[in-house]
């Protein structure tokens, strides 16, 4: 691999953004192998370029006036991802208030017809 940038390194002139940066990956590359770190990063990359894309839910709520009782007990965290009645929110602060967001979830992506691409349209 270190090699392989030489050509791209060699084809920016000295100098140019697009030459330190070929010259800094080459050297991250280095500096993983002198470091013995090749099994850390092959697993590090291997997470970093999963595609599956998952989200931790923390609490599940029959109804959304459950939900805000919850959110009005001062549990709750910013960005924390909650489902009311099977669907997908997060509480987002917003003017220092916590306040319940609708944030689809993976499977909602997947399955729910209104987030898919119309079929009639052109």
């Amino acid at each position: 691999m270190l090699l392989v940038l030489n050509p791209f390194i060699e084809s920016h002139a000295e100098g140019s953004k697009e030459r330190e940066a070929f010259k800094l990956a080459q050297a991250a590359m280095l500096y993983i192998r002198d470091n013995k770190k090749e099994d850390d990063f092959a697993r590090y990359y291997k997470r970093f370029s999963d595609t599956s894309f998952t989200v931790e839910v923390s609490h599940e709520f029959a109804t959304r006036a459950e939900a805000d009782q919850w959110l009005a007990s001062g549990n709750a965290k910013d960005s924390e991802r909650v489902k009311i009645a099977g669907k997908g929110f997060m509480a987002v602060e917003v003017t220092g208030k916590l306040r319940l967001m609708v944030a689809p979830l993976p499977e909602e992506l997947e399955t729910d017809e209104e987030w898919k691409e119309d079929p009639e349209s052109p």
